[in-house]
């Protein structure tokens, strides 16, 4: 709350609430203030105090005004799309169709930072309250006895000078890559030990592939609403994202299809398993297609399974039905296991192995083998999946208990609820809920940050695991019945 005992005017405090936020991320660029009318409803001042402010914030650079439309964090000077590519004729013919096609990824490569609200969220403690809009279980949940006697047992006084003054292997621990082939069998992707490579987590072998096959402005196929990190790094390798629909049984076919006549992308970037936002899970039938288009049109897959510890071991995987040919397998272990460990793997072709690993040297040289060695310590050993099985028991339980707060608050689910995430329409704009919910101390997902183009959106994901906490619904609810009861008002 703004304080009247305070040493800073009204004026200068909110102009610092904002400030902090757009400057933290937590407001991502092109985001839109509150009108004038309701920062002053919201925050109890006149409103001469939010326009003193808002001038402030102006003056800092901080912000934009937009005529007849209101007040804007400053962003980026936007990518602009190829006029050569809008004369692509479509294969139906209609050049309307072609330039939809030949203009919507490039119109969305300028989107690299909506992405940053969640990450900064991540290491700005918003508050002490559970966190609905978080990608990560609890910390309690990922709590263990066997992981510190792991580290204990190989970091012996021997050990401990053996890997620390010498640098690990290219490809990674030697044990770790081994349990990994035997943990992939189990999910019927067959590899080789040598054809695994260790990473710095499961964005950094995302990062590896894209920095390996890609040049700035190939074109890239990405699942929408997809990983807001995904489009965010992407965009800044500069690559042309194409966006594809996600449905319930896999991606739009007929969008991928269009794509790949019109652009020849490169690339297709999936999260097949207990997808991200929605947790949707990929169909036989689907994946089929999938792999008949990627073969037709020549370009390769990269199948990002970061929530294989919590999904059964029989849903569909690509790399599964293609054998690694077109296929690269990519996971970690920082949802189920430990975040700060930052122990990752990507699992690849024969023939791109060496390409792959030169990108990994080039970038961090080798990987921490002790923290490899002590994971595979914890699979070899069974800990690593009877800690997944109690997770996924646990998550079903919070899932069913969320599920009725949020249907209780009014919420209806835009896909059916699995996985981690649930993907929830508010009925309102949660672009702004999200900046209100903030002033009470909850981070959201707004639906926007899950799009290649910023654009408003009712839908928002939750975290099933952080959100099952009553008070948050209580006032959620409160929140939204007062947006809804606020009369429209002008931008500023």
């Amino acid at each position: 709350m703004l304080m009247k005992t305070s040493t800073l005017s009204l004026t200068e405090q909110l102009a610092a609430r904002f400030g902090e936020r757009i400057r933290n991320r937590l407001l991502a660029p092109g985001a839109r203030l509150p009108s004038v009318r309701q920062c002053a409803q919201q925050h109890s001042v006149s409103p001469s105090t939010v326009v003193a402010a808002y001038d402030q914030l102006l003056a800092q650079g901080l912000v934009e005004a937009r005529k007849n439309r209101g007040f804007f964090v400053r962003e980026a000077t936007p990518v602009r799309a190829d006029p050569a590519q809008a004369d692509v004729q479509a294969p139906d013919g209609n050049w309307s169709t072609a330039h939809w096609f030949a203009t919507r990824g490039a119109a969305r490569v300028a989107q690299p930072v909506n992405a940053a609200a969640l990450i900064r969220g991540m290491f700005h403690k918003i508050s002490n309250k559970p966190q609905p809009g978080m990608g990560v279980f609890p910390p309690e949940w990922l709590e263990s006895t066997f992981m510190p006697a792991a580290v204990r047992k190989v970091t012996g006084t021997r050990a401990l000078q053996d890997f620390s003054l010498q640098y690990g292997e290219p490809l990674g621990d030697t044990s770790l890559r081994r349990v990994l082939a035997a943990k992939l069998a189990t999910l019927n992707v067959h590899t080789a030990p040598e054809h695994i490579i260790t990473t710095v987590g499961a964005t950094h072998a995302l990062d590896i592939v894209s920095r390996t096959l890609l040049r700035p402005g190939d074109p890239v196929m990405v699942e929408e609403p997809g990983w807001a990190v995904e489009f965010a790094r992407l965009a800044a390798l500069g690559m042309h994202i194409l966006p594809v629909p996600r449905r319930a049984d896999g991606p739009d076919l007929e969008v991928m299809a269009k794509y790949c006549e019109v652009h020849r992308p490169k690339l297709y970037v999936s999260v097949s398993v207990f997808h991200n936002p929605t947790g949707y899970c990929l169909t036989p039938g689907s994946a089929h297609r999938v792999l008949q288009l990627a073969n037709q049109h020549n370009f390769h897959i990269v199948e990002d399974d970061t929530y294989s510890h919590i999904a059964p071991d029989h849903a569909t995987r690509l790399t599964a039905l293609d054998g690694l040919q077109r296929t690269i397998y990519v996971s970690g272990f920082a949802k189920i296991l430990a975040p700060n460990w930052r122990i990752g793997f990507l699992a690849a072709p024969p023939a791109l192995v060496e390409q792959l690993l030169d990108t990994k040297l080039l970038a961090t040289l080798t990987t921490p083998a002790l923290l490899e060695r002590a994971l595979a310590l914890c699979i070899e050993q069974g800990q690593l999946r009877r800690h997944s099985e109690r997770i996924r028991t646990r998550l079903d339980a919070a899932r069913a208990r969320t599920v009725k707060l949020a249907l209780n608050a009014g919420c209806t689910f835009a896909a059916e609820p699995a996985g981690l995430f649930g993907w929830v329409d508010t009925g309102v704009d949660t672009d702004a809920l999200a900046q209100r919910m903030l002033d009470e101390g909850y981070l959201l997902a707004p639906g926007a940050l899950f799009h290649a183009e910023r654009k408003p959106s009712t839908l928002m994901r939750i975290n099933f695991a952080t959100a099952q906490d009553a008070v948050f619904w209580k006032k959620y609810g409160e929140v939204v019945k007062a947006f809804r009861r606020a009369p429209a008002a002008p931008a500023a």
